[in-house]
């Protein structure tokens, strides 16, 4: 099986053998890490990644999120230098992810089918899509997609009236006109677009070279090295000349590619043939045939999943999988704490985002949340009819000390070590993940340990205080801990407490220079903060791109943002507005096309 690198052009060309796989397709950038490292060493934005120079450009030219249109605080007229025109990026190649790979199968075969053991996702920069654009297949990666293929061909066409069913006839040749009606329906829905006539004509000499006597057995070996072509595996979404537009650095996308943007944004799987419809019909190519087909899927349950998949990566929620407790040190922990905080979560997710259509900013402020028996008693609020797997909706005390998704047991317990809080871990959380600040990495001499209690420094702040004395750790420190300090009132579980070592705690911090006297007033400070949304529109931005965005990007990623602040916040809102953006439609000239 071929294992070298794919170019642009060939995969355009579909010159390449239909049974490769690409196992050598390098994003945007490589060497991207898989996340964070857990220590207090005050590491670089979701680790320390060794990005291209495009993406490192995009870092230091935008801070992370700021603007690059002579807008930085947000504001539409400031009377600073004229906004500067949106550039497109260079468009990457990603990878099916593990979840996408499963979700497109199962909608295409149907269910049930084996489970195949892939290689594990990565997640640079909090996203699976940005692991899948930046990372190669091994030879094993390589192996276990071929053993998938069989495994799930077989499954299908070992039962007769499945089989039947997906291929819509009865064969008498593995290439005759059923055959060839199945293989041209069949490509168009697992490749996401039309196969060639060359394509179609080689997938129907393969299946009756393989048939051995049997049709249906060649049209398995079909399916199955189908499953293994790297234009299914890969999307490859590179655009076309826009027939209206005099700029040679410029493509838009497809109507092919974009029902499959569109599908994998919304709903994390392949288009459906309705989608694909209207791609062939040419009702994508414009924006309001691009809203009509997302307000369309925006109504089907596989949203629901596609958002929450999108916000447990943004909020981080994976990091929950590897927290543990003693129950000795912390009474009010269970072992299945952790999932109960990543339901609550959940729920709050849909409540803004579905039920109620709120602003979405309110996750970050609201007293509302919903509790189980577990996280009633951590939170200390009266939950009837809450049981261990029952959730209920109940208020925040309005005089408590919390407020937001920042106050509740998710953040504050995978933003802790086993035995002590972290302010470095959280305050670092509130600038990488809610304001899409960078946070450098620490020298690689810097010695990130902690001091132990002593005399003189009996609390973790103080502690901390002693390390920032180092001027090699001041710099980082004075960055993320006072935002991190707001929190010290909540143990390692989230549970709300007084003192730290038998000492009075101070929670008081800072936000950027605004003195803050806990975590209540960050909440507060977040409301009208528009760091917040900004950094939300920026990392769906991410997520959809494979990689992080580029100087010239932001102007685009600004009008999206406009358009979010217009809607009130609504987050289905953003989406229609973001899928009928220039930032989402279009794409730069690929070097070697």
């Amino acid at each position: 099986m071929w294992s070298g690198p794919l170019s642009l052009s060939g995969l355009r060309s579909g010159s390449l053998s239909a049974l490769t796989v690409a196992v050598a397709l390098a994003g945007c950038y490589a060497g991207a890490p898989a996340g964070d490292s857990d220590s207090d060493g005050a590491s670089g934005a979701s680790g320390t990644a060794s990005m291209s120079a495009s993406a490192s450009a995009s870092a230091s030219a935008s801070g992370g999120s700021g603007d690059s249109d002579g807008d930085s605080d947000g504001d539409t007229d400031t009377g600073g230098p004229p906004a500067l025109p949106f550039e497109p990026g260079p468009p990457t190649l990603p990878r099916l992810t593990a979840a996408q790979y499963n979700n497109a199968l199962r909608d295409v075969l149907g269910a049930p089918l084996p489970t195949p053991s892939l290689e594990p996702d990565t997640n640079p920069y909090l996203f699976f899509n940005i692991g899948a654009a930046s990372t190669t297949v091994s030879e094993v990666g390589v192996q276990r997609y071929e053993e998938a293929a069989e495994a799930i061909s077989k499954a299908v066409f070992g039962d007769a009236a499945r089989r039947e069913a997906l291929v819509g006839c009865v064969p008498e040749a593995a290439d005759d006109a059923c055959a060839e009606a199945f293989v041209t329906t069949f490509g168009r829905r697992l490749m996401r677009r039309p196969l060639s006539a060359e394509e179609r004509g080689r997938w129907l000499a393969f299946a009756a070279e393989l048939a051995d006597g049997d049709p249906w057995e060649g049209l398995r070996m079909a399916v199955a090295g189908m499953l293994q072509s790297p234009h299914f595996l890969y999307r490859v979404e590179l655009g076309e000349a826009a027939p209206t537009e005099d700029d040679p650095t410029r493509r838009r996308y497809t109507g092919w590619e974009i029902a499959t943007r569109l599908s994998f944004l919304l709903w994390n799987t392949t288009p459906d043939d309705q989608l694909l419809d209207a791609a062939e019909a040419g009702l994508l190519d414009t924006e309001e045939g691009i809203r009509v087909e997302a307000e369309r899927l925006l109504e089907d349950p596989r949203a629901r999943a596609a958002i929450q998949a999108f916000f447990a990566q943004y909020l981080d929620l994976g990091r929950l999988d590897q927290v543990e407790r003693d129950s000795e040190l912390y009474p009010l922990y269970t072992p299945s704490l952790a999932e109960a905080m990543r339901t609550e979560v959940e729920l709050l997710v849909d409540d803004f985002v579905h039920r109620e259509e709120a602003d979405v900013r309110g996750l970050f402020t609201t007293r509302r949340t919903f509790v189980n028996e577990d996280l009633a008693k951590i939170y200390g609020v009266e939950a009837k009819g809450a049981s261990p797997i029952t959730f209920v909706p109940v208020e925040l005390p309005e005089d408590g000390p919390r407020a937001g998704i920042l106050t509740l047991g998710a953040f504050l317990m995978m933003n802790a070590h086993a035995t002590e809080t972290s302010p470095t871990l959280r305050g670092k959380y509130v600038r990488e993940r809610v304001l899409c600040e960078e946070v450098p990495a620490p020298p690689g001499d810097v010695d990130t340990n902690i001091p132990e209690p002593d005399g003189e420094a009996h609390t973790l702040r103080e502690r901390l205080e002693q390390h920032r004395a180092d001027p090699a750790c001041a710099g980082c420190h004075a960055f993320i801990d006072p935002p991190g300090f707001l929190f010290e009132h909540f143990d390692s579980i989230g549970n709300y407490r007084d003192l730290d070592n038998g000492y009075p705690i101070d929670a008081s911090g800072e936000l950027d220079g605004a003195p803050l006297a806990g975590a209540r007033d960050l909440a507060d400070a977040l409301a009208d903060d528009k760091r917040v949304a900004r950094c939300m529109v920026t990392q769906l931005y991410r997520n959809t791109a494979g990689r992080l965005e580029l100087p010239g990007e932001r102007p685009g990623i600004k009008a999206v943002e406009d358009e979010f602040a217009a809607s009130g916040y609504r987050y289905r809102e953003l989406l229609l507005a973001f899928v009928t953006s220039e930032a989402f439609r279009t794409v730069a000239t690929p070097e070697d096309l």
